[in-house]
């Protein structure tokens, strides 16, 4: 996992429309909020999907946009999106760079089960790409409080 200090490595990764996103397309005046998560529409995730989206105002007067990551298609992405009225960037991460560059991508363990995905983190970047803040390996509920909370810290 990337750590505070360091940049997000340069992406172009499709959206929900298919359309090729990259950070410059998607921060916000002082930062991207950009969060990595393992499916649509299971539980946990719908959970974290539906937090960022009930905060989203809030995220975005401290100047912050929010983005999601997962290896799901696009088209998995829109159903998602238009089920959870999610007004949010899905990236679509298919090929699984992006997540694998940022070390969201690993061996995680489950109900104690060991087994190779995308591990629930976040990470928040400001103007330039400079990683602000590091949350690996999070626990969906919860998470979006935190962050927010964080965020505001900043200042």
């Amino acid at each position: 996992m990337l750590k505070k200090g360091q940049k997000l490595p340069p992406f172009k990764v499709p959206g929900q429309d298919g359309r090729a996103r990259s950070f410059s397309d998607l921060v916000g005046p002082k930062g991207l909020v950009l969060y990595f998560y393992p499916k649509d529409d299971t539980p946990g995730c719908t959970l974290e999907a539906q937090g960022f989206r009930d905060r989203l105002e809030e995220f975005r007067k401290l100047g912050y946009n929010v983005a999601g990551v997962s290896r799901d298609s696009v088209k998995s992405h829109t159903a998602f999106i238009e089920r959870h009225q999610l007004p949010f960037t899905l990236l679509s991460d298919a090929e699984g760079a992006l997540s694998e560059a940022v070390g969201a991508w690993g061996e995680k363990v489950l109900y104690g089960r060991r087994s190779v995905g995308m591990i629930r983190s976040t990470l928040v970047a400001g103007r330039d790409g400079t990683l602000l803040k590091v949350y690996p390996k999070v626990s969906a509920k919860g998470h979006v409080e935190k962050v927010l909370a964080d965020l505001e810290g900043l200042g």
